[in-house]
């Protein structure tokens, strides 16, 4: 039971880091702008990792490379408490790495996935909050696609509930993924 309280912690430890660090990532990979309460928060709480990095780690093709590099850590770092606390071998710790990109993506659809249904209820209930325009803006590169396939339907805007379909088929591939990983280590 003290082992889930741990994980319990260090994963929302972990998770929170991970997640804004991501936000931000996306925010300036979608050109969204830092003037509002959601952009403020991130760089309030992300400013502390990503400014001395941005010394030392270039952007990749536009890419904010020096948000996305300690959100990786952040997972591995996590990946190696969780796998310490499970009694893991050498050879599965080598594969802390692997763990930690997995994580990355886990978060990465697990922040799509609240950005699009954040942007859907605002939508409805409160199309002019300062935050309906940050999530719509977040949003709209990944309905894009869908919504070039998928027309309104009594003009409803159906493509939200496709998009967060799939990303809950990719959250099943990425957790069997992880079990794979975890099996294929001779400590499990």
């Amino acid at each position: 039971m003290l082992t889930q309280i741990v994980l319990l912690i260090a994963g929302t430890a972990f998770g929170f880091i991970t997640l804004t660090l991501l936000a931000r990532f996306f925010m300036q990979w979608g050109r969204v702008p830092f003037r509002n309460p959601v952009g403020h928060f991130v760089i309030a709480v992300t400013d502390w990792a990503v400014m001395p990095l941005r010394r030392i780690v270039p952007g990749l093709f536009g890419l904010d490379m020096a948000s996305l590099l300690p959100a990786w850590v952040a997972q591995m770092l996590y990946a190696t408490v969780e796998l310490t606390l499970r009694g893991a071998s050498a050879g599965t710790l080598a594969a802390v790495p692997l763990f930690g990109l997995i994580g990355l993506a886990r978060m990465s659809t697990y922040l799509v996935f609240f950005v699009v249904l954040a942007s859907a209820i605002l939508s409805w209930v409160g199309p002019h909050l300062p935050a309906a325009a940050v999530f719509d803006t977040l949003a709209r590169p990944f309905l894009a696609p869908f919504r070039r396939l998928i027309r309104p339907f009594n003009g409803i805007d159906l493509s939200p509930l496709v998009l967060l379909v799939l990303l809950q088929i990719v959250l099943l591939v990425l957790d069997q993924m992880r079990s794979g990983a975890l099996a294929w280590s001779p400590a499990f």
